[in-house]
């Protein structure tokens, strides 16, 4: 007979993570175990304020989902009924890690795909003045992506300083909704294209973007990627027609591993690129993502290394260089 248990974990910020909307010191998370004769999956979300969750929400919905699960639903079941978001993630990976042990092969050969391999991550700077931000650019000289986080007041002015100190670097500039439109077309104007990788959600989510902006840079979807039901071929069809080019593909908005895979293709399918992306968690949030490898032009898998402590057997990191998770760990 199956039993679930979910619980809070809460890990401390290796400093302060500064977006453009919150600063954070430590990140709460909640930690799903799904246990079957013996064997235990397990798996960890990020309840996020942004769309409306917290970890007493999170836990409300897994607690209401418990009975059904310890009766054996499936994950096609858990797709088809109930709402994407952080809930539905933990208990989807931990029935993908539970499989695998039981079946004793990896959650890749689960999903027919082939083994991860290892990829370079980008790796995030929170929001800080220009000169700070510069700073921290330099201090991060392994790593050939970086992902700032930027917001309106200050967003040119940190890109050119982050430029100026790592011209060796790419950029991805992310505002989370942060910029209006004539913001969005001052940074276009300003900013050398060839040292920018993309540009992520740079206005709010209830904004339209318009299709044709003066730009090459590609457009990322990240806030504007989200619904409260499975996102589908419609929802993709009027991202592109606003001018998105790629989409940040988390697996607490998609409501976990079965769903990721299936909007990757679809994604994918469609002409859009890939960003396999993260809460900012422990080694086991990331884990589950890091299976999609295959599907993903970007890597934005730094967010173990933005906590002062990691989650045993943690993932293995070479300066910007992430490698798949060890079965210790999860799938």
């Amino acid at each position: 007979m199956r039993q679930l248990s979910a619980y809070e974990k809460l890990w401390p910020v290796a400093g302060t993570f500064t977006i453009s909307r919150s600063n954070l010191d430590v990140i709460p998370t909640v930690w799903v175990e799904i246990t079957e004769n013996g064997l235990k999956g397990r798996a960890e979300c990020r309840p996020y304020e942004r769309y409306g969750d917290t970890v007493e929400s999170v836990m409300a919905e897994i607690d209401s989902l418990k009975p059904l699960i310890e009766a054996g639903t499936s994950r096609e079941d858990l797709s088809g009924t109930f709402r994407p978001g952080p809930a539905r993630n933990a208990i989807d990976c931990a029935l993908w890690d539970l499989e695998a042990k039981q079946k004793q092969v990896s959650v890749s050969s689960l999903l027919g795909l082939n083994a991860p391999k290892e990829r370079i991550t980008a790796f995030t700077l929170s929001v800080q003045p220009p000169d700070s931000m510069a700073d921290a650019a330099l201090k991060a000289v392994n790593f050939p992506l970086l992902k700032i986080k930027v917001n309106n007041d200050i967003a040119i002015a940190c890109c050119l300083a982050v430029i100026k100190a790592r011209p060796d670097a790419q950029l991805i500039i992310d505002a989370n909704e942060s910029l209006e439109l004539a913001g969005l077309k001052e940074l276009i104007r300003n900013v050398p294209h060839e040292s920018i990788a993309m540009i992520e959600q740079p206005i709010h989510a209830d904004a339209v973007l318009e299709e044709n902006l003066p730009t090459t840079i590609v457009i990322c979807a990240d806030e504007s990627l989200h619904s409260d039901t499975d996102i589908g071929r419609e929802h993709l069809t009027l991202l592109w027609a606003q001018g998105y080019r790629a989409i940040n593909l988390k697996l607490d908005k998609c409501g976990g591993l079965t769903s990721a895979y299936a909007l990757a293709q679809l994604a994918k399918g469609m002409g859009f690129k890939i960003m396999a992306g993260c809460m900012v968690g422990s080694s086991l949030a990331m884990a589950p993502m890091l299976i999609l490898e295959s599907l993903a032009d970007v890597m934005d898998m730094d967010g173990p290394l933005l906590l002062s402590e990691d989650c045993d057997n943690p993932l293995n990191y070479d300066q910007a260089t992430v490698y798949p998770p060890d079965k210790k760990l999860w799938g």
